[in-house]
């Protein structure tokens, strides 16, 4: 079992991903880009302190070559980055673990709407590459409905 967020957790779902070709059609398939995500979250006990980590994946073609672990500082490097507080990747990750792929307001596209300043943004203010994340939000999409086949622990 894989614990979110983790370099393991991303590498699984990676092969997930690149073995399976229905991940490749309808809207995904070739991707070039490297995503940032921020997984913000509090320490336990302390409501006062937050604490962000930090993971970069990289799509290659038909591929995702997996999730690192890095630090802020690698924002300033990515195409985009999606924030998002723990509690809501969590319950993204449920959704998509219980239906098999994400439903309603559990989709990467629904989750950038609902939110007033979007789930994606940059540091860089570069809006070709920033635009990235809504060219491929369909394989960013599939890559993260590949988590359903991978066994889940949150921290």
């Amino acid at each position: 079992m894989a614990r979110f967020p983790s370099e393991a957790w991303f590498g699984a779902v990676a092969g997930v991903f690149n073995g399976d070709d229905s991940y490749q059609g309808a809207g995904g398939g070739h991707c070039n880009c490297t995503a940032g995500l921020v997984i913000e979250g509090r320490n336990e006990g302390k409501d006062e302190d937050v604490v962000e980590e930090v993971f970069v994946l990289t799509f290659e073609g038909a591929e995702c070559k997996g999730g690192v672990e890095a630090d802020e500082a690698a924002l300033d490097e990515v195409d985009f980055y999606m924030h998002m507080p723990r509690v809501d990747w969590r319950e993204m990750l449920e959704d998509i673990r219980d239906h098999g792929h994400a439903t309603e307001n559990h989709t990467l596209n629904s989750l950038d709407l609902e939110r007033d300043d979007g789930l994606s943004t940059s540091k860089h203010g570069d809006q070709y590459r920033e635009d990235l994340f809504f060219r491929y939000n369909q394989t960013l999409q599939f890559y993260f409905d590949a988590s359903a086949r991978v066994k889940t622990a949150f921290s």
